[in-house]
């Protein structure tokens, strides 16, 4: 089951009757008030959301899906007009799996659906118990999605943790900016790895002193140490 959250109606009965056609089960909404009635009766196992909407607009609905415990965990791909990498890394930074940027053809949006799905299924049949990790004064615990640094909490972004998580989890290893874009990315999102260096300077800064388990290897990537 997919729900779409689309306001124009045109590409909202587009979408709908192309997921149809490839064997979906689907069901569109206008908003995202409308959409969360639904939620309460059945979660769905994939979230399409445009991100310019009347209201609240999908970034705050991707921001709430996040948050709640039965959609934390549910896939979501971001539709909109707006195409810049910063508006990539906005969406993807709040949890978003991926970005279709408008105007997209049909094959594409199908295959970008699938993709994320297989994606979905595999982490969940991967799936390892969650972790509780420290190293120096910094500790990691997946259960409860936090993290905290000499004992005080510290706000990560949706891919800031996950990047963290990957790190922690193995000490000492070297990740090079592909491997971590296609681990925390995804591998059939384009973007550049710049990204990376970006989301590592942030997480440095908001571990503080601690900052410094998160070593440089010039010219491969990074490691915590």
């Amino acid at each position: 089951m997919i729900y779409i959250v689309e306001d124009d109606v045109e590409v909202r009965e587009m979408e709908t009757y192309a997921l149809k056609s490839s064997s979906f089960d689907v069901m569109a909404f206008e908003c995202g008030k409308v959409m969360d009635e639904q939620v309460k009766t059945r979660v769905p196992d994939l979230f399409i959301l445009d991100i310019m909407l009347p209201g609240e607009d999908g970034l705050n609905i991707l921001k709430r899906l996040r948050v709640q415990e039965n959609t934390k965990d549910i896939p979501v791909i971001m539709l909109t007009a707006k195409g810049t990498e910063l508006d990539k890394v906005k969406g993807l930074d709040l949890g978003a799996d991926d970005y279709i940027a408008k105007p997209f053809g049909i094959l594409e949006f199908i295959s970008r659906v699938r993709a994320v799905l297989r994606r979905s299924e595999r982490s969940s049949s991967e799936s390892m118990e969650a972790l509780n990790l420290a190293l120096g004064g910094v500790t990691l615990d997946d259960q409860r999605r936090s993290v905290t640094v000499g004992g005080i909490a510290v706000e990560l972004t949706f891919k800031e943790y996950e990047l963290l998580k990957l790190l922690m989890s193995r000490p000492g290893t070297v990740f090079s900016r592909q491997q971590i874009l296609e681990k925390i990315w995804g591998v059939d999102f384009d973007m550049d790895t710049r990204t990376v260096d970006m989301h590592i300077k942030t997480l440095r800064q908001k571990l503080g002193v601690q900052g410094s388990i998160i070593q440089t290897v010039r010219n491969v990537g990074y490691k915590v140490q």
